[in-house]
């Protein structure tokens, strides 16, 4: 299964785009910092990922204000450059983390 759930910051937002189908979409640009427990021991971790969202979805993501904290989820896939990963935001719920 490839499913990713990530509460995150939107650090960038780029220009909407449109897809050679006419498909809107957005690239995005999330941080995303925690601490969890790893072999009994708590451990910090934080990343920066990129993301991208298509069709119905980027209405609510181009609305949304930088720096604001959400639960993103999706999935992962190889960038099409072929190095790295993106994540494929499906869904989110910007009302999801208290600030």
């Amino acid at each position: 299964m490839n499913r990713l759930l990530l509460s995150a910051t939107l650090l960038e937002r780029g220009p909407l785009r449109y897809t050679p189908a006419g498909i809107p979409a957005l690239d995005l640009l999330l941080q995303h910092a925690s601490e969890v427990e790893q072999a009994g021991h708590p451990r910090k971790v934080s990343l920066e990922i990129r993301a991208l969202a298509v069709g119905e979805l980027t209405a609510p993501l181009a609305a949304l204000a930088l720096g604001s904290r959400a639960e993103f989820a999706g999935f992962l896939a190889a960038a099409r450059n072929g190095r790295g990963s993106v994540f494929h935001v499906t869904e989110v719920a910007a009302a999801a983390i208290p600030t």
